[in-house]
């Protein structure tokens, strides 16, 4: 999913809720573990680092922004690789280069290898297609070239965005812009569409996001960016059921970019804007949040860049817990790894209490903590929201 400037905006919430609707309740909680690297355009440092995944070793790759010069023309030199870290966070190289010619990337986005046949995927947002390496990262082939949709009018993001695998290694590619899902072959040949109708409706589309299949049921869980929410396929792509809504309350969403789910059927949501990370079950119930806007010497929310210059925040806010939207996401053996998208670093997270612990009453349950009022609104299905509009909120600012 490219990003084509930066922007402008910042949202804060707190508090904590617990909510059961079944005679078992998770209780998940995410802690601080470490970051991975420094914000910067140097060896080892990242600025917009959006698509995330971990290889067979522990090591984590990163896929690293697009480098631009003054004048908004391409700087094939800054960025533009997925770039790699140990298991100890250690910087030890790159896939990949900028440019237009095999292999080669103008702006890498979402990077996942395919658990069938070790291949790294990888999106390429400005030239429109997907790049293929083998585990070791040598470049196989394109492929689904000029197949995504370009930049349409009033968005701030196109391109190839969540890619994800069914248990024979098919791959599953949002196309941002198309508001559908594109299905392939491991060696790149299409053959499927998810979606493709933009709108509000179940299995309808407003910028298609993350993209994960489950490794449980199937079943394929979407970020709906614009419709800030999160839809849920059958195997066959046909739409069950939708959950969160516009807003900043907890279990409510702000333009949701990744997308994760592990092996007991949580669902992890980076709630881009609100600066956190949201977790819920498999149906859709709310469970815990972490993360929060990083903030100034005095304390207010840090705003993330404005539409032109460094894709920094200011101040940078690397206390732990604190980020200037949440980005890319990836799930590994007990790990949840956030993109922190204008300060230039992943924070890795422990995900503990995945396992499902009983509950005292099979009556649904409903816990709040946090600083002042909390209301939960019971709404019946199907019934809309108003969706938040990215571009209001920058014409506020401006």
């Amino acid at each position: 999913m490219g990003l084509v400037k930066n922007f402008s905006i910042g949202i804060l919430g707190t508090g904590f809720m617990v909510l059961a609707a079944a005679a078992q309740a998770k209780a998940i909680t995410l802690t601080y573990d470490r970051s991975i690297g420094s914000p910067g355009f140097g060896p080892g440092q990242l600025f917009v680092p959006q698509g995330i995944t971990v290889d067979s070793q522990g090591n984590t790759l990163i896929a690293n922004g697009r480098g631009v010069n003054p004048d908004g023309t391409p700087n094939y030199n800054l960025g533009n690789k997925i770039e790699k870290f140990s298991p100890s966070g250690q910087y030890i190289g790159a896939i990949g280069s900028g440019g237009t010619g095999p292999g080669q990337f103008d702006e890498p986005t979402t990077v996942d290898f395919n658990p069938v046949t070790g291949d790294l995927y990888a999106g390429d947002v400005y030239n429109n297609r997907i790049n293929q390496y083998d585990s070791q990262g040598n470049f196989i082939r394109s492929f689904a070239n000029g197949q995504f949709t370009p930049l349409i009018e009033g968005r701030l993001f196109f391109g190839p965005s969540g890619v994800t695998f069914d248990k024979a290694g098919n791959v599953y590619i949002g196309d941002f812009n198309g508001e559908r899902i594109l299905k392939f072959t491991p060696d790149g040949q299409q053959i499927g569409v998810i979606g493709g109708t933009v709108g509000t409706e179940l299995g309808q589309f407003q910028g298609v996001a993350g993209t994960r299949i489950s490794p449980v049921s199937g079943n394929i869980y979407v970020a709906d960016q614009y419709n800030n929410r999160v839809q849920v396929l059958d195997p066959n792509g046909n739409p069950l059921y939708t959950f969160g809504s516009a807003g900043s309350g907890l279990g409510q969403l702000l333009q949701p970019i990744g997308i994760e789910v592990d092996e007991e059927e949580n669902v992890y949501v980076a709630d881009s804007i609100n600066s956190r990370v949201q977790v819920f079950d498999k149906n859709g119930n709310f469970l815990t949040s972490y993360g929060e806007n990083a903030r100034d010497a005095s304390g207010n929310p840090v705003p993330p860049p404005a539409l032109t210059g460094p894709p920094f925040g200011d101040p940078l806010d690397l206390t732990p817990g604190r980020f200037n939207w949440t980005g890319g996401t990836s799930y590994k053996d007990g790990k949840l790894y956030v993109g922190d998208f204008f300060q230039g670093r992943i924070q890795v997270l422990n995900v503990e209490g995945r396992r499902q612990v009983p509950e005292p009453s099979s009556g649904l349950g409903l816990i709040l903590l946090g600083f002042g009022a909390a209301t939960v609104t019971l709404r019946k299905r199907g019934q809309q929201k108003p969706v938040f509009s990215l571009e209001k909120e920058l014409q506020k600012q401006c």
